[in-house]
């Protein structure tokens, strides 16, 4: 049976992990090699990308970006910065109007500083800091860069003090941390009540599967599985012709290619794609043999091989 190879885009329920997931996916495959791009907490759902086998080499490959839709309840402060965590301030939230809260979030539109929360997963001294915050401990995480692209306000309630937002963001960024930054810039708190993510590494929730965890189902619908190259579309490609090149590229050995063979990528959609010298390189039988770095034009050295000879 040929092992599978490529993308799955898993609608992940609340309630569970995104590592949960990847062993169903592991189950259901009967695949060890199985790996996710952009940890979920459990609380939120929607887009969470899966790679098989080989795919696991190419994930970091993938369009960074992600994109979500939440919601911040005003007036609240919690520990984790979600509706998880224990309530530690309650203040009444001002009467505000569509404008004002525009005029707010302007602070959080393009390159920001954010700090992370304190039940997150970045590293403090060599331990996560979650593991940390669920001890007491006191302790401060720097600063990070990050960039909202877009930041649109979809719904403001006021009864109940809740604002709907819709996200469109770097690798890294903390929806949990934009929500507490903008009830502390409005002055009574705020905390993420729900939230969902549509878009991450490319992919979006139209092609998302629900994932099953029912163990009495007597035959689980495998997800669709998407090609790498149809995955990778943000790259350029080059395509081999000759038995010869596809020998050099086995053993690891750098290509000269012509023109004729160079394909440069279709982007007509909004994507985070930084600029790259990486390049897809397809094999005389339309399967990818693997990436490449452009050292010059027409220069090809092989970062990753697939099949490889040797």
């Amino acid at each position: 049976m040929e092992t599978p190879f490529g993308f799955l885009v898993i609608d992940k329920p609340t309630g569970v992990t995104s590592h949960d997931c990847v062993n169903q996916i592991r189950k259901i495959f009967k695949l060890k090699r199985v790996g996710h791009g952009g940890t979920l907490d459990p609380a939120v759902s929607g887009v969470l990308p899966i790679a098989l086998g080989n795919a696991t080499r190419l994930l970091s490959l993938l369009p960074s970006s992600k994109e979500y839709i939440g919601k911040i309840q005003l007036g609240q402060e919690t520990d984790t910065d979600d509706l998880e965590g224990k309530v530690i301030s309650r203040s009444p939230w001002p009467n505000l109007n569509k404008f004002e809260i525009e005029q707010v979030l302007n602070n959080f539109r393009g390159s920001i500083e954010q700090v992370p929360p304190q039940f997150s997963s970045i590293h403090i001294k060599g331990e996560r800091a979650y593991k940390k915050a669920r001890r007491g401990e006191t302790f401060i995480i720097p600063k990070k860069n990050v960039t909202i692209y877009k930041l649109e306000l979809l719904h403001w309630d006021y009864s109940q003090g809740v604002i709907k937002l819709k996200v469109f963001c770097s690798s890294g960024t903390y929806i949990r941390s934009l929500a507490r930054d903008i009830g502390k810039k409005l002055k009574c708190g705020g905390t993420l009540s729900q939230l969902r993510r549509i878009k991450a590494l490319g992919f979006s929730e139209e092609q998302c599967m629900p994932m099953i965890f029912d163990s009495s189902a007597e035959e689980i619908v495998k997800p669709r599985v998407y090609s790498p190259i149809d995955s990778l579309k943000h790259l350029p490609k080059i395509y081999l012709k000759k038995e010869e090149e596809e020998e050099l590229w086995k053993t690891g050995r750098k290509i000269i290619v012509s023109n004729e063979q160079y394909k440069n990528p279709n982007l007509t959609d909004l994507e985070n794609v930084n600029e790259t010298n990486l390049i897809l390189i397809i094999g005389r039988n339309g399967t990818l043999y693997g990436v490449g770095i452009e050292e010059s034009k027409l220069l090809i050295q092989p970062k990753i091989v697939f099949n490889a000879i040797g």
